[in-house]
């Protein structure tokens, strides 16, 4: 075992090296090692060891959980529409259509049938946030449908796999099922609850004041392990303990240094979990159902992909309804696991199930080069785009330019006195309404989180003469002076606005230029006229 393992770094190590020199995501890398380790050490039949599934699983574990971490209870509600509504009516059409063609064109008994269609439903949540991630477009608009509609397909899980219970089992009534989870699932979100909100706070309090950061590790593996098997216990999935987790943690005070402390653990079992999808790719059935295979992966994909875009055309812009269809074109790893556990129960043909295990594989093998070049891919099938969404800015000669961090009603004001004064400059809003109506009217203003460093970048920061930050979020402003910070050098003036002098403590270590208190400033300025 320790030469495989051994090997297997070796392989994965030397391919991502080589796939990164061609910007190939590292995600085919580990695809790749592990069709190498499984015909290498002939280990097919090692993805059948339980052990390995659920070691391999955890690398979605940790990816829930840190996703947990970005969503308060808040933040889930406000997305309702996306999780909800969008979510639901993509994972019940696709459904409805993928089933009913496995039953009455395949002749699928209907069980089976049932399950084809909800696995086939669901994307990959392990790839897609992880790239999305990566080129920070889970901040776009697109972005965050796109969230929206792959958190309620992981919520989804759930009844999917309690449906294999029921078709499977027959020595309990469905009622007696239903009940069983209700009062489970009760027991879980009652007892998380209740840890999360009077436990954690004062918990995370007494690790920190030990000043060891290995105990502090220890206590968030603690946290994310014991509430995944918590509840697996209670018949859940392991990702919704991990998931509800987060959730909880994310309202503590200590959720990014969480964050920080997990990634290496989530990347790393991330890639096991990406070589285990590998090793399930078998060629002998590749080779005999190469034809079937060959018809029905861009079939499947042209289905999903035209379903989600014209559910989020009505949501969106066109060309963002495209690109959230292409970005959850793939099949995911959850359905890797439903087939898995479907033909186990007997309640799926082994062939069949191999062959759409193979489908599942070939799509998320796709994923990457296909969110690589989403946009120029976006452009070439929207030949009526709305060209009102494109930067029409050649940012990347931007030099000596003023970068203008926000474009409400101060950013309006402050673009004003730049244009009366000729300067050059380009602002960067995350309100997409904001950004539409700006470039209708040929203002230099682009779409984007500036809180991520490769928006910055794209306005080419580094080469700025000044940095205005005016946004009205204080939660966001630290982060966003802290990556200016990062990206800038000291001949770059940075002003910033906040509205009290507790906002202007807290952006004290970080040497800006200017930090100009609003409020006080504003105060002292109508007391000066009373005199």
């Amino acid at each position: 075992m320790l030469e495989i393992i051994v090997f297997a770094l070796f392989v994965a190590t030397l391919l991502n090296l080589l796939l990164k020199y061609f910007h190939v995501p590292t995600i085919i890398g580990y695809i790749a090692t592990g069709v190498i380790i499984a015909y290498g050490f002939g280990l097919h039949d090692a993805m059948h060891n339980h052990e390995l599934k659920e070691i391999a699983e955890f690398g979605v574990v940790f990816l829930m959980f840190t996703i947990g971490l970005e969503f308060s209870l808040q933040h889930l509600l406000r997305m309702k529409k996306e999780v909800f509504l969008y979510g639901g009516l993509q994972v019940h059409l696709t459904a409805l259509l993928f089933g009913a063609i496995a039953h009455f064109l395949f002749e699928i008994e209907l069980k089976s049938a049932i399950i084809i269609g909800l696995a086939l439903a669901l994307s990959s949540t392990a790839i897609v946030l992880k790239l999305l991630n990566e080129n920070g477009d889970i901040n776009k608009e697109y972005g965050r449908k796109v969230f929206g509609i792959l958190l309620f397909q992981d919520i989804a899980v759930i009844p999917i796999l309690l449906m294999i219970t029921i078709f499977s089992i027959e020595d309990k009534s469905i009622s007696t099922l239903l009940l069983e989870t209700a009062l489970d699932a009760t027991i879980l979100l009652i007892g998380l609850y209740v840890v999360g909100r009077y436990l954690l706070e004062p918990f995370f309090y007494q690790v920190t004041k030990s000043k060891s950061h290995e105990i502090f590790i220890g206590s968030i593996l603690f946290i994310v392990i014991g509430a995944s098997y918590l509840a697996h216990v209670l018949s859940f999935s392991y990702s919704l303990g991990a998931f509800i987790a987060g959730m909880m943690i994310a309202e503590t005070h200590y959720k990014h240094q969480v964050e920080a402390d997990l990634i290496p653990f989530r990347d790393l079992l991330l890639g096991i979990f990406f070589i285990t999808v590998g090793m399930q790719l078998d060629f002998a059935i590749i080779v005999k159902y190469l034809g079937w295979i060959a018809l029905l992966l861009p079939l499947l994909i042209a289905s999903k992909v035209l379903i989600i875009f014209n559910l989020l055309k009505f949501a969106t812009d066109r060309r963002s309804a495209l690109k959230g269809g292409l970005t959850l074109f793939q099949l995911g790893e959850f359905a890797l696991v439903i087939f898995e556990l479907s033909f186990a129960q007997g309640l799926l043909n082994p062939v069949i199930g191999q062959v759409l295990i193979v489908i599942v594989i070939f799509s998320m093998i796709l994923t990457p080069f296909v969110l690589k070049k989403i946009t120029p891919l976006t452009d070439r099938l929207l030949l009526n785009h709305d060209d009102s969404m494109e930067p029409f800015l050649q940012t990347e000669n931007l030099s000596k330019h003023i970068v203008l961090i926000g474009y409400g009603r101060l950013g309006r004001n402050i673009a004003k006195l730049l244009k009366k004064e000729e300067l050059l400059f380009i602002a960067v809003e995350q309100d997409i309404q904001t950004v539409k109506e700006a470039q209708k009217v040929n203002e230099p203003v682009i779409f984007g989180n500036a809180g991520q460093k490769n928006i910055l970048e794209l306005v080419n920061i580094k080469e700025a003469s000044a940095v205005i930050v005016a946004v009205d979020n204080s939660q966001k402003l630290h982060l966003i002076c802290e990556t200016i910070n990062d990206l800038t050098h000291s001949d770059v003036k940075t002003i910033v606005k906040v509205d009290n002098y507790v906002e202007e403590q807290d952006l004290n270590d970080l040497g800006l230029s200017h930090v100009i208190v609003g409020i006080e400033n504003t105060a002292v300025a109508m007391v000066d006229k009373v005199k």
